[in-house]
């Protein structure tokens, strides 16, 4: 039986939580802004992060399946954020929100992916295909990032969130090739899972050792970092 990995030519990455590292970066001016909302001590960036980042999830789902459009990445991720805030009773500013949220300019990537990038480079085409905003996605990589990509792809283009099949679509017409050439590479399951139900292959960077969806549309590959995705992929 053939392998079908053999026909990828070109890796879509997600970057937020797969290249980018979220928690690394956000926790610690998280962190400083509960001290601005004279936050009770028990409460600590870590505990607001376990919450907030299951609420950006589901502010994404409620925009595809009320067809509210792509409202924006960086809307949504404040939109949970106030969410978890007034969940957990803290109380806060709009202005002390807005100071916040500049931290999403200063995302770090983690070295791994870094390293990981530059080789599998020599092998395939990398693509950026992510839920932020295009201009958004073009600063990431050139200044925090500090890659050329082939190509960068943003879900603002169709007006949905992945994983809507119409992304993947969208990447495959933007590309010029069939799914099957494509393989998806991110650390979430529901990115996979909607790649691989769009037809692509998928490689499940597990960084947050979390199970799998229960789902016929499994990972062709489960790597703990980028350094095993290479020595499973070159």
């Amino acid at each position: 039986m053939t392998n079908p990995i053999k026909k990828v030519n070109t890796l879509t990455f997600d970057i937020f939580g797969t290249v980018l590292d979220l928690a690394g970066s956000l926790i610690p001016p998280l962190n400083q802004l509960l001290k601005k909302c004279d936050t009770p001590e028990n409460i600590t960036g870590d505990d607001v992060w376990a919450i907030w980042r299951q609420r950006q999830r589901i502010e994404q789902y409620q925009d595809n399946l009320l067809m509210l459009g792509h409202s924006g990445y960086l809307p949504v991720k404040r939109r949970a954020l106030l969410y978890t805030l007034r969940t957990l009773k803290i109380n806060f500013t709009y202005e002390q929100i807005d100071e916040f949220m500049d931290a999403y300019n200063f995302l770090s990537p983690f070295k791994d992916a870094i390293d990981g990038l530059n080789q599998l480079s020599e092998k395939f085409n990398l693509v950026i295909l992510s839920n932020g905003e295009q201009n958004y996605l073009d600063y990431l990589a050139k200044n925090r990032i500090e890659m050329d990509f082939h190509s960068i792809l943003s879900a603002q283009s169709v007006g949905q969130f992945k994983p809507h099949p119409s992304v993947y679509r969208y990447a495959c017409r933007s590309l010029k090739l069939e799914p099957e050439n494509i393989m998806m590479v991110a650390s979430h399951s529901f990115d996979i899972l909607g790649a691989r139900h769009s037809g692509f292959r998928g490689a499940y960077v597990n960084r947050y050792d979390l199970p799998y969806d229960e789902s016929e549309y499994k990972p062709d590959l489960i790597s703990n970092d980028f350094t095993d995705l290479c020595e499973q992929l070159l």
